[in-house]
């Protein structure tokens, strides 16, 4: 079988976490809520109801969708299934996050995969460190890494060489500091690809010599203006070339889209997305696309 090395061809099974699983209660978000850095306290039950939206956009699209059980050893953060894991044509490489309160989630991923008999062909090991939403792959055989305050130069080295023999390209972007090593800032968090040729980006946090590539290469850039950035209107999921979903009231992002010929969808998500900045590609880990 081959697995994903793509951000948007058609999406076929996927990984996600239901906030039943992940936030469970509202006495859980109450307890939890500032200790994992969210803007606000989560409400469970508006919560759980943007999620039935989001899936349910999600269903018209995807044959496959696998949930994360809950689990004692992980926090509300484990709602955002993208991040513990990185799928490559050959497999996973199970990541250790750069965010402390996260890292076991990737050993209870390794149990959930191993039991699904989804292929795993690597970890990082030692001292590295890494969040899914580091990784872009921009096309099939070209790889792309944030630098940042989640993903170190260790776990850049071991990426490198667990993806040797399927990346002709690897390229490393370096991450801007922005609001500080407490925000969670991915190379996800300024760029989207949704579709070979078309990105949604937010070029203030672009350094330069990535944009122009880009450029080059003929990807064609929807600006994300800053007040839509804080809204998460970078975040967008493909669900296939130029399909795609994004968390609503990001109307220029939108209109752009649209513009550039692709079909929008959108879910409220306030409790599941903006309080927890993490957009639609967040709660979702591409499995196989084909």
């Amino acid at each position: 079988m081959t697995y994903c090395s793509s951000m948007y061809s058609p999406l076929e099974r996927v990984i996600v976490k239901h906030p039943n699983e992940a936030f469970q209660n509202q006495n859980h978000l109450a307890d939890q809520w500032k200790t994992f850095n969210y803007l606000e306290e989560p409400n469970f039950k508006e919560a759980v109801r943007e999620y039935s939206n989001f899936i349910g956009i999600l269903e018209k699209y995807v044959p496959q969708i696998d949930y994360l059980p809950a689990s004692p050893e992980v926090g509300m953060d484990s709602l955002y299934a993208h991040d513990p894991v990185k799928f490559t044509p050959a497999g996973a490489i199970i990541l250790k996050s750069g965010k402390k309160l996260r890292q076991p989630e990737a050993v209870v991923y390794k149990k959930f995969l191993a039991e699904r008999e989804i292929a795993i062909v690597g970890e990082l090991t030692g001292d590295a460190v890494s969040d899914g939403g580091d990784i872009v792959w921009l096309d099939d055989k070209t790889l792309v890494v944030g630098r940042g305050y989640r993903t170190n130069d260790e776990a850049i080295r071991q990426l490198k060489e667990m993806t040797a023999s399927f990346v002709d390209e690897f390229i490393v972007v370096q991450l801007p500091h922005d609001q500080g090593e407490a925000e969670c800032l991915h190379l996800m968090s300024f760029i989207s690809m949704v579709d070979r040729d078309l990105a949604v980006v937010h070029s203030p946090l672009m350094p330069v010599f990535f944009r122009q590539l880009l450029i080059e290469r003929k990807i064609q850039l929807i600006e994300v203006p800053k007040d839509e950035y804080d809204t998460l209107g970078c975040n967008v999921l493909a669900l296939a070339p130029r399909v795609c979903v994004i968390v609503s009231g990001n109307a220029s992002t939108k209109k752009q889209l649209l513009d550039a010929g692709a079909t929008v969808y959108e879910y409220k998500g306030e409790e599941i997305s903006v309080k927890g900045t993490g957009g639609p590609t967040c709660l979702t880990s591409p499995v196989v696309r084909n």
